[in-house]
């Protein structure tokens, strides 16, 4: 009795780990889930931001309190779900399951899901009304990371390039004490209740800097415009390093991602699965992964065809009409007629998802003066009559 239910609880903590982990859309109950929270976190927001205006505070009071304690009762389920299913991740299943929750809780992920609810729990241990930890509720918005790829891979670039960029905050901060110090020996005799102290001449150091130039204390003096002048340039520089960063980091962020994107489709396919890796190095950046709905015409009846295409996933039919070809995971088509820049003589529509990889004709030309080999497979294949359009 003790194993059927031991048995029982695994199966349903395979279950829910499944729907708010590893489904992601991929099922009814996982897109109902991932709908719901993404609702709660954006109303919750609207909650945090309408509740600061007084009027709607005192009118609509007791609903934003209700509303709050509803979303932090989900919220506290979700987190517990996730903690109790920690031993269902991957790479976590070698571990005992305290052990496994632990090192799970110290994602960034749950830290974030943590605070998302804490300073409820905070409020109401310590019996006081602090506006701060109202205004914390906001960081219910970071949830949206867990759902969102773009926000996710910013998270990825800001931890990469993190080095980088604390170099780069050095270089701000240097610079601020020089422009601070270099002001306050300049202007503090001129206008001592402005540039007083090093203190007090950050402020004007930090608009400058950032080039937002407030106006409230400005140098006076010729020196001290001269010298406000070398702050601007050298803010432009400076500021220009942050970004310069972030936007690198994106650009290999994104050629990762499309590479292991690229290799996985590639993976799947017989003939390029054969392929050393030289030969993978340079055949992957003339690939071109497409996700391509059902019911999607890839080539048209008619006209010249441009490229061929390998199919990773889905099947794809060449509406013939003797009698319909289908094509696999595995096969290949368009080859023909992309050889003999012709055209195909029947439409080649998707009957399922297909993850499709696309060669362009040009490509294919370029990659014959660097690998003859694989490209005299392709066109055996093409003119074999049983594998036409293979």
């Amino acid at each position: 009795m003790t194993t059927a239910h031991s048995h029982g609880a695994l199966s349903l903590r395979q279950k829910i780990y499944q729907i708010i982990e590893v489904g992601r859309g991929d099922n009814g109950a996982s897109r109902v889930f991932d709908v719901l929270i993404l609702s709660l976190i954006l109303l919750n927001v609207a909650a945090v931001v309408m509740e600061t205006v007084p009027s709607y505070a005192a009118a609509y009071g007791a609903q934003f309190e209700a509303f709050n304690i509803f979303s932090v009762a989900v919220f506290t389920v979700e987190y517990v779900l996730r903690l109790w299913t920690a031993v269902e991740v991957p790479f976590l299943r070698r571990y005992p399951p305290w052990q496994a929750r632990l090192k799970l809780a110290a994602t960034p992920a749950l830290i974030i899901d943590l605070l998302a609810i804490l300073p409820f729990y905070l409020q109401a241990i310590l019996g006081l009304d602090l506006r701060i930890l109202r205004v914390l509720r906001l960081l219910r918005f970071l949830k949206l990371s867990r759902y969102s790829p773009a926000l996710h891979t910013l998270v990825r670039v800001l931890s990469n390039e993190r080095r980088s960029l604390l170099g780069a905050s050095l270089l701000l901060v240097t610079a601020l004490l020089f422009a601070s110090s270099g002001i306050y020996l300049i202007e503090s005799h001129a206008q001592p209740d402005k540039f007083g102290s090093i203190p007090d001449s950050a402020w004007w150091a930090i608009a400058t800097l950032t080039t937002v130039g407030y106006g409230d204390a400005t140098p006076i003096t010729p020196l001290g415009r001269l010298f406000g002048g070398f702050v601007m340039v050298a803010g432009l520089c400076i500021l220009a390093l942050p970004v310069a960063i972030i936007s690198a980091g994106f650009a290999q962020e994104v050629n990762r991602r499309d590479f292991v994107v690229n290799w996985s489709l590639m993976s799947r396919i017989p003939l390029l699965a054969e392929l050393d890796a030289r030969e993978v190095g340079e055949l992957m950046p003339l690939l071109h992964a497409h996700n391509v709905p059902p019911k999607s015409e890839v080539l048209q009846a008619g006209l010249p065809a441009r490229a061929m295409y390998f199919v990773a996933s889905g099947k794809v039919r060449m509406l013939h009409p003797e009698a319909d070809v289908e094509f696999e995971p595995g096969d290949f088509f368009g080859a023909t007629s992309m050889l003999l820049s012709d055209a195909p003589s029947a439409p080649f529509v998707t009957a399922t998802k297909c993850r499709l990889l696309k060669l362009h004709s040009e490509d294919f030309h370029r990659l014959e003066l660097i690998n003859p080999r694989f490209c005299l497979e392709i066109r055996r294949r093409a003119a074999d009559p049983s594998t036409v359009s293979r």
